[in-house]
């Protein structure tokens, strides 16, 4: 997990295209600039970043659902509950559920814990659009080469 880059996800562990699901997995950094102001002496992890963590996850998801035809974009966060604090060398467990996919719009149920607790959950909105739209698909295909999506993908097929 690099903080200060917005690059949330480490390593896709599972994906189900069926079901739509993906399972993912991050260790938050010992040290990072974003602690020195979040908080000076008692460092924690902004729960926007955890919010950015499950749409990347949900984002990932969808890539492999719709084959990489379409860039999700976060829209809108519903429900979201921090449920506990999340410090510094934390591993995260991210979970991403397709709830509904159509119209250029999906809805995806994510969640996080670490160490078998809850750390937070929400419901998630992202649009799609076609990578026609916007310049993206080389990149993403490539951040989704090194966290191991294109494996995951591989393997549930």
């Amino acid at each position: 997990m690099l903080l200060e880059y917005f690059q949330m996800i480490d390593k896709v562990e599972a994906v189900d295209l069926g079901l739509g699901m993906l399972k993912a997995r991050s260790v938050v950094p010992q040290a990072s600039p974003v602690f020195e102001g979040h908080f000076p002496g008692m460092p924690l992890v902004p729960g926007v970043l955890l919010i950015e963590t499950m749409a990347q996850a949900s984002g990932m998801m969808l890539l492999a659902v719709k084959d990489f035809t379409a860039m999700p974009f976060l829209m809108s966060v519903d429900g979201a509950k921090m449920r506990t604090f999340v410090e510094p060398g934390a591993v995260l467990d991210i979970e991403a559920q397709l709830e509904h996919d159509g119209s250029g719009f999906a809805v995806t149920k994510a969640k996080i814990s670490s160490e078998g607790k809850k750390v937070c959950d929400a419901q998630l909105k992202l649009r799609t659009m076609p990578f026609s739209e916007v310049p993206l698909a080389d990149i993403v295909r490539k951040r989704a080469t090194e966290i191991g999506l294109m494996e995951a993908i591989a393997a549930a097929r």
